[in-house]
């Protein structure tokens, strides 16, 4: 197929950016499963050097990355990140059965295979692990939420928009869904999966320090989830601050809100990194 480049309303400022060019690899998951991933080195990058790391987990769960633009990614890896991103099963672009494979029953194969690109980060000699982030929004919020519950791996966490109580979840989105079709049983009285499949019923274990961002006006999912994660945290002990959006804000303020708040949400996750993994 050919392309033909129509616009370049962008050009100018293209050229007057250094960018970082996203570089793939496949990996194993432990049981065999094969898995996409993306490194973007920071930008003033110096091989005999350690850098912190910051994974990043994409929504949906069945959406995709891939080699392309992406602004946050680049103020990360321009302000000395070296950032890592991967299709784990559950996302899109690899066939139904890949896609499929976490229906109904999340926390399982996608935390199988995250933690495969876990220990790939880890093997990097370029990598500082003792100064890792672990990032994400929606779904992505979700598996941040799920990680830490089950590691303390991580220097520190931030959770966009997350999911963290599938119980009230169900109550409060407006993408519920009915019983025993996506997810088994239901969440008054069969609520087993629910639970189960709940970053709340694991956050006891939780040590990393974890910054919450949350619009007010997410329908999604209900800022409710965020002040649950802030409250269990601050009853813990664990470090943490929420931010919240006003109600004029969306599930998707972080690519499509008002420009100075997208701005001012960059800002919170570099103070963030900076806190804890510079």
């Amino acid at each position: 197929m050919n392309l033909k480049k129509l616009t370049g309303f962008n050009d100018e400022l293209l050229d007057s950016l250094e960018l970082v060019e996203p570089k793939a690899t496949w990996i194993k998951s432990a049981d065999g499963n094969s898995i996409q991933i993306w490194e973007m080195k920071p930008i003033d990058f110096k091989a005999n050097r350690k850098y912190p790391a910051v994974l990043e987990i994409h929504g949906g769960p069945h959406a995709l990355y891939g080699n392309t633009f992406f602004h946050e990614f680049q103020v990360l890896a321009t302000t000395g990140y070296t950032v890592y991103f991967s299709n784990p099963r559950g996302s899109k672009g690899y066939g139904e059965a890949h896609c499929h494979a976490i229906a109904g029953n999340w926390g399982d194969k996608d935390w199988i295979d995250m933690q495969a690109v876990i220990k790939h980060i880890k093997k990097q000699k370029h990598v500082d692990v003792k100064k890792m982030g672990v990032m994400g929004g929606s779904y992505g919020g979700y598996m941040t939420n799920w990680i830490i519950g089950h590691t303390n791996e991580f220097a520190g966490a931030i959770t966009d928009r997350c999911v963290f109580n599938m119980l009230s979840m169900m109550g409060s989105s407006d993408f519920t869904t009915l019983p025993d079709t996506y997810w088994p049983g239901n969440w008054w009285d069969r609520i087993d999966d629910f639970w189960r499949q709940s970053p709340l019923k694991y956050f006891g274990n939780v040590k990393t320090p974890t910054l919450i961002i949350h619009s007010e006006g997410d329908l999604r999912c209900n800022v409710e989830q965020a002040e649950q994660v802030f409250t269990t945290l601050k009853v813990l002990g664990v470090p943490t601050r929420l931010v919240r959006y006003p109600r004029s804000t969306s599930h998707g303020m972080s690519r499509c809100g008002p420009a100075d708040l997208r701005i001012h949400r960059l800002q919170q996750i570099l103070d963030w990194w900076k806190n804890w993994l510079k």
